[in-house]
């Protein structure tokens, strides 16, 4: 019988209990056996949540306290050698993920094309792995405890390589396969002795773009540790198999999974390939975005499907994990009736997976109901004026190649920036905001709930504001910020000031350990309705004689970092807000701020998975950035921010976005990332981060020393900046002024060096 399956949920809990426990614990309020207790409790309700739903094939282990793939770094023992004097344990595992006073943490990415980090798998010389925990083990014998049979998932070992990094030159991680494989077929056949009859392994990098050397290692994986495991359900999400559909369908595993909702167009090319003995699980319902989904549409898609396989051979599923999702829409009283007809999160897309799955054992009668509420929803979206303005439309087909660039090259921007700024070699600033302390956090939920008003709550803002600024001036940062006490988040805060725009009260996702995002939804076209950062940088700039950066977010990463309308390109929603901050960027201009930073960290993450499709997307992406730029004069400086991706492949776009000066992350990768920009020969001025605000670890002056002497001698001296490498609202005051502090003294030092 076609079964109904979930690839995995949310962790963080509906009211984010995930996150205030692990603060908890790190900040010694909690002990260890308190947060394990609201792990098992948290997994508990989420096991029962799903089987309740109608759910038939619940995964276990796709909980986690911090990353899924630091979860299997643990369990493969591949601890990098700095935390061997670490207690073993949690103490372990949170110091490879945040670092410790002694030791920096591992490097975060992007997990694919998603705004979810993970904590990057380091490889050495002489590597070894040996199954070292038990925890998929342990959490699949837990549901079982509670009556639940759940099928375990685990990372592949083809993935899991892929994605790490090795950290002698001579070493390639997928040399390590024969090395990592005995650790997998024990843990796997551990599962099958535990009574686990069917596991899910994940390799979405059979969505990219692959290597023979990969090719060959998943041959070779699966031959050895198809006879070891359970049923193996082989999944691929985030884009279609493409030219790997063959390598795909013909691995020994008993089941694919595939994303139908990045790449319908799969489906033919799949079932054709796919050998009579495999299950085909299809995933139809968006696990990425908040959209309801079109059950009769996508009941077609079933049908095909089933039509080839018949009933046994078919699974209906998310297109990926709902760790993307928000947990429960029925917690959102603020969203009107309409619009909140139109969504569907985490709880609500396995209601969406059991009607259609329903559908297909039962006949469509049975859910009548379901799929009569879903014809409405897309029917009152299809037809809603609110999604269409008419102006927007026609302001942004009046855009011409003019608009997309500055009126002088760099060169000529850059003399005259000297002129007016007059800087010191090796100026110092940071990316933006300032420590978001309980009492800002307070004062904001104050303010919100009615309990103080409007003038009382802008006054404490102001305060903040100019507390932030002399503690800049007194540390003797050369370019200061206004700290950003107004905003709860670097996108949130501009959504919701543009029309076209809607906002969740508890539509958390998680993006990396305890930090929790809550994206706003771009349902309409957008469009700024006033100036939406100019009184608090006009303020801060009074208040001071050295420069004041005006902050905002790109449109790409506001674009990114939203539950963006899937009803039109996200190009053109791109465009749209590229106008909108394009605007403020001119507000800012003319209120007398001189250097605005508009911010880009999610330009590499929307970066397609297939290099067939990067050339469109860098181009509407780069032009986005440009439109938003370019209205300025040639002494305003423009400043851009990316974090936590590899930049070597797209380093022709980001030179094309003509920031005046970019800042990035190299700490943690000890400044690895800075060499695609030195073999560039990249031209405009860089600020490569000297210290990694997402760990509590404070750098000192002899650390970022050495890592600015590393950026100069890959780097000419003078296009250097000194900064984080990302904004400091997670950190506390005491560490931010100690760190801000040594980053003003090494700059110092080295500025002497060189005029020496």
């Amino acid at each position: 019988m076609t079964r109904s399956s979930n690839l995995g949920f949310p962790r963080i809990g509906a009211h984010r209990e995930l996150k205030k426990a692990l603060e908890r614990y790190w900040q010694g309020e909690s002990d260890a056996a308190r947060l394990l207790a609201i792990a098992a409790e948290l997994r508990a309700r989420h096991w029962q949540l799903q089987r309740d739903k109608g759910i038939e094939v619940i995964p276990s282990n796709d909980f986690s306290l911090y990353d899924q793939v630091l979860d299997l770094t643990a369990v493969l023992g591949a601890v990098p050698p700095r935390f061997a004097g670490e207690k073993a344990g949690l103490d372990t595992y949170f110091a490879m993920a945040r670092g410790t006073a002694a030791a920096p943490a591992m490097e975060m990415t992007k997990w694919f094309d998603t705004n979810y980090h993970f904590i990057v798998p380091e490889f050495h010389a002489g590597q070894r792995f040996a199954l070292s925990a038990r925890k998929p083990i342990d959490e699949f014998l837990e549901a079982r405890a509670l009556g639940i049979h759940t099928r375990p998932v685990l990372i592949g070992p083809v993935t899991y390589l892929s994605l790490g990094k090795a950290k002698d030159a001579e070493l390639a991680p997928l040399d390590l396969l024969d090395q990592l494989l005995p650790a997998y077929g024990q843990l796997l056949a551990e599962l099958k002795a535990a009574g686990a009859d069917w596991v899910q392994i994940d390799e979405p990098v059979l969505a990219l773009d692959l290597s023979d050397a990969q090719r060959a290692a998943f041959a070779k994986a699966y031959a050895a540790l198809a006879p070891l495991a359970p049923s193996i359900m082989l999944t691929s999400y985030f884009e279609g198999l493409g030219d790997n559909a063959e390598l795909a369908t013909s691995l020994p595993v008993a089941g694919l999974h595939i994303d139908l909702v990045r790449a319908p167009e799969q489906l033919p090319v799949v079932l054709k390939a796919l050998p009579a003995d495999k299950v085909l699980s299809i995933g139809i319902v968006d696990g990425r975005n908040i959209w309801r989904t079109d059950l009769a549409r996508q009941s077609a898609v079933v049908d095909a499907a089933w039509s080839v396989l018949g009933p046994e051979r078919l699974e209906i599923a998310p297109s990926c994990s709902l760790l993307h999702s928000p947990v429960d829409l029925a917690g959102e009283t603020g969203i009107d009736t309409e619009l909140k007809s139109w969504l569907a999160f985490a709880t609500q897309k396995l209601e969406e997976v059991v009607a259609l799955t329903t559908a297909i054992q039962q006949g469509r009668a049975a859910v009548a109901e379901a799929f009569a509420a879903s014809a409405a929803a897309v029917l009152s979206r299809r037809t809603s004026p609110r999604t269409s303005n008419p102006a927007v439309r026609a302001r942004l087909a009046a855009v011409t190649p003019a608009d997309l660039s500055r009126v002088s090259p760099f060169s000529t921007r850059r003399e005259r920036q000297k002129q007016k700024f007059a800087l010191p070699a090796f100026p110092t600033t940071t990316i933006g905001s300032f420590p978001q302390t309980s009492a800002v956090r307070e004062a904001r939920a104050a303010f919100r709930r009615g309990e103080i008003g409007a003038i009382a709550y802008e006054d404490f803002l102001k305060t903040e504001t100019e507390k932030t600024v002399r503690v800049q001036e007194a540390i003797g940062l050369d370019v200061l910020v206004h700290g950003e006490f107004e905003r709860t988040d670097m996108v949130e805060y501009f959504g919701e000031q543009l029309e076209g725009y809607a906002f969740t009260r508890n539509g958390w996702v998680q993006s990396y350990g305890s930090r929790c995002v809550k994206p706003p939804v771009v349902y309409g076209d957008v469009t700024r309705l006033a100036p939406m950062t100019v009184k608090w940088s006009a303020f801060a700039q009074s208040l001071t004689a050295r420069p004041m950066k005006g902050m905002l977010t790109g449109p790409v990463t506001i674009l990114q970092w939203s539950f963006v309308r899937d009803d039109q390109p996200r190009s053109q929603t791109c465009r749209q807000i590229a106008l909108a901050i394009r605007d403020e960027v001119q507000d800012l201009e003319r209120a007398g701020i001189g250097i605005i930073q508009i911010d880009e960290p999610a330009l590499r993450e929307g970066l397609p998975l297939r290099r067939s499709d990067w050339a469109a997307y860098l181009d509407w992406s780069v032009d986005a950035f440009r439109l938003a730029a370019s209205g300025v004069s040639d002494d305003t400086q423009i400043h851009t921010h990316m974090c936590y991706a590899e930049f070597s492949d797209i380093m022709d776009a980001i030179a094309a976005l003509d920031a005046d000066v970019i800042s990035i992350e190299t700490s943690r990768s000890d400044m690895e990332l800075l060499e695609a920009f030195t073999s560039f020969a990249y031209p405009n001025e860089i600020g490569p981060g000297v210290w990694d605000i997402h760990s509590p670890r404070v750098p000192s002056q002899a650390d970022m020393e050495a890592m600015l002497r590393k950026a100069a001698l890959a780097i000419a001296p003078e296009q250097l900046w000194v900064n984080p490498d990302c904004g400091l609202k997670t950190r506390g005051w005491p560490e931010v002024e100690a760190a801000l502090g040594n980053l003003v003294a090494a700059a110092r030092t080295l500025r002497a060096g060189t005029a020496a």
